[in-house]
């Protein structure tokens, strides 16, 4: 006689409920700190984020150079963006600037159709279409560690 096997393991139920609730959360996890999303008019205090650089992933894996032929460097923590900006409408004119202290910053923007924008402490363009933005913050040197603050502006 077959014996079942989840009665052989007497934390079975147990593990299948951590084994959904792990997997559920990285599927949830869009980025590594948070989201931003703005309309036009937006208040600047409602599109600010944090966080930290101290990695080994290449921005250049993600494009070498972006729209405007500037190279995409830097090394960010890792393949997932470490923030989502989502533009609920077109603007005109955008300007994504990192607060940094000593540490020189990167960043790599992916857009709507895979348009990418790089640059070292800020990216500033015209024509931002509405979509969801990935963003990549990087420390210029590999494995050096820093704290930024990301503000996005009109």
């Amino acid at each position: 006689m077959l014996k079942q096997p989840m009665k052989h393991f007497k934390h079975a139920r147990f593990l299948a409920w951590v084994t959904v609730l792990c997997a559920s959360s990285v599927v949830a996890q869009t980025a590594n700190y948070g989201a931003i999303n703005v309309s036009p008019g937006f208040e600047p205090s409602s599109a600010i984020a944090t966080g930290s650089t101290a990695g080994s992933f290449s921005l250049f894996s993600i494009a070498n150079r972006d729209r405007d032929n500037n190279f995409c460097i830097g090394y960010s923590n890792s393949a997932t963006p470490d923030h989502v900006l989502t533009l609920q409408k077109d603007f005109s004119h955008l300007k994504l600037e990192l607060r940094s202290g000593r540490t020189s910053t990167t960043l790599v923007v992916k857009g709507p159709n895979g348009v990418i924008r790089c640059g070292i402490g800020s990216i500033e363009d015209k024509n931002w279409k509405a979509g969801e933005y990935e963003i990549w913050v990087g420390s210029k040197d590999e494995g050096v560690r820093g704290n930024y603050t990301l503000l996005v502006k009109e």
